[in-house]
């Protein structure tokens, strides 16, 4: 299972749902790999910490493979560090991403994560995290992917970026992923207390919208999370927002369950 988390806005929470779904999935047993295709590496930073310092092979040297034409590559597994949490690794992002960029696209390489990802064994899971824009990362991302996680933050700005996101996903799978679907749109820091977060979510239900049942809390323990570089089961498992994030993976598992039986 592919997941990819996507959107174009920046500050929605795409590394903390990432990380903190990932984390779930690994301690209920998923071997679990995170790819960060962001070079801000936030995801990287969130899982692995001060781990990040010195990595040779981080994404950069991955995607420059891509370049070249060995006759005996390295294999992607020597790409991925383990984290210190069970069952959980990373492929890490870097900086030397976003010097590569032009010449991925260059050369068309847009189908070969896809391709790699096919390839991989030993992982039940692959979470795949990326930056905020629709470029040359993002597109292969969502073109290796199974499903797209959309994070979405109440207020209007955020509500009029996610028709244009949602037409851009519908495009790639169009023309280059037709098994791509939307998995859900996840609500996140949401505050149940104020009226305007309340009314735009049921507006997006009401229009058809696949809005998520499990909205995630607003909370500065997030912040602590990040700052330890420990994800919030592993921070606080009796912590409301660990709750709500078992409580998402829950049921994206069983919405998946559901369409498979709904299928045969």
């Amino acid at each position: 299972m592919k997941r990819v988390v996507f959107n174009q806005k920046g500050g929605v929470g795409k590394s903390t749902i990432t990380c903190n779904l990932a984390a779930v999935a690994a301690a209920k047993g998923r071997r679990t790999l995170v790819i960060d295709l962001d070079p801000q590496g936030n995801s990287t930073r969130y899982l692995l910490g001060d781990g990040t310092d010195g990595l040779q092979n981080a994404g950069s040297a991955f995607f420059e493979q891509m370049l070249s034409f060995k006759l005996w590559p390295k294999p992607t597994e020597d790409f991925i560090t383990a984290t210190r949490f069970k069952n959980l690794s990373a492929l890490p992002a870097d900086g030397g991403l976003e010097e590569l960029q032009g010449k991925l696209e260059a050369r068309y390489k847009i189908y070969k994560l896809r391709e790699t990802l096919d390839a991989l064994e030993g992982y039940d899971e692959i979470w795949i995290d990326t930056p905020p824009a629709l470029h040359f990362y993002t597109r292969s991302a969502l073109i290796a992917a199974d499903t797209c996680l959309i994070p979405f933050d109440c207020d209007d700005f955020a509500r009029r970026a996610l028709y244009a996101l949602l037409e851009n996903v519908a495009e790639i799978r169009a023309d280059h992923n037709a098994a791509l679907r939307v998995e859900g749109i996840i609500v996140n820091q949401f505050q149940p207390r104020a009226n305007l977060p309340q009314q735009i979510v049921q507006e997006l239900r009401n229009e058809g919208l696949p809005v998520l049942n499990t909205l995630l809390s607003a909370s500065v323990r997030i912040k602590e999370s990040h700052q330890q570089a420990t994800p919030m089961i592993h921070l606080d498992r009796r912590h409301k927002l660990s709750q709500e994030f078992t409580a998402l993976y829950q049921e994206l598992v069983a919405a998946k369950k559901g369409a498979r039986q709904k299928g045969s």
